[in-house]
């Protein structure tokens, strides 16, 4: 049975990840930080219909807690075949209005943590010759988004990561791919008014906003696949096609 640790896995499309992993039978550890009712909840919920799932609080942007999270996933299954890189944060404001803060907290949680807990796991990987790792980013990091720069250049960094590790790794078979979603209708997005939801609705091909069950079937399709790697896929309706 292979196991799966999922970063940011107690809201929105990590729940969803999370959630459907476990039922599909893997192994999996939810990684959360300030949202342990509702880790504890996804936990409780699922095992009242017989389906184990470990949930285990780290602030991802911060290396020595990577690090437990690691060695918590690792004590436990012995292996980690499985990393997905979903936890972010996003934030609406004009450029001019960022301040170093606004900036630092946005490439820490979205970018350094990336890096931390690929780092962190790949000796794991590399010993087993075998690997997928899938991190989320955005549509946004693949055309940019008006006030939401520090967000967009995030996500495409997370990207560029992709890429030059699929390269990197590709010889220890290990594969790496981003899936940048469309919008999605979750927390994240709730800030979104019926208004503009509507009008997104309308400039989308297939005319409705994405759900997380959406990126889920791109999660399940690449962690099967054997021979895609260093892709960025946006699962978008047609939003924006490339």
């Amino acid at each position: 049975m292979k196991t799966v640790l999922v970063t940011g896995g107690s809201r929105g499309i990590g729940k969803c990840i999370a959630e459907s992993l476990a039922k599909d039978g893997y192994n999996v550890v939810l990684n959360y930080n300030k949202s342990a009712e509702k880790a504890k909840q996804i936990k409780k919920d699922l095992e009242e219909k017989g389906i184990n799932i470990e949930i285990y609080k780290a602030d991802v942007s911060k290396r020595e807690e990577v690090k437990k999270l690691v060695k918590f996933t690792l004590n436990k299954f012995k292996n980690i075949d499985i990393l997905i890189n979903n936890a972010g944060i996003a934030k609406l404001q004009m450029f001019n209005d960022i301040t170093d803060q606004d900036w630092n907290d946005m490439i820490v949680t979205n970018l350094n943590s990336v890096f931390y807990t690929i780092q962190e796991t790949l000796p794991n990987m590399i010993h087993n010759k075998n690997g997928c790792i899938i991190n989320i980013s955005s549509i946004w990091g693949l055309v940019g988004a008006s006030c939401e720069v520090a967000y967009s250049v995030s996500k495409a960094g997370i990207d560029g990561m992709t890429k030059s590790l699929a390269k990197e790794l590709g010889l220890s078979n290990i594969r790496v791919n981003s899936i940048a979603p469309g919008v999605i209708d979750t927390e994240m997005n709730s800030n979104l008014d019926n208004a503009i939801k509507e009008e997104i609705k309308n400039e989308t091909p297939l005319n409705r906003i994405g759900k997380p069950i959406d990126i889920y079937r791109c999660v399940k399709w690449l962690i099967e696949d054997e021979f895609t790697t260093g892709q960025i896929i946006s699962p978008n309706g047609g939003y924006v096609i490339l």
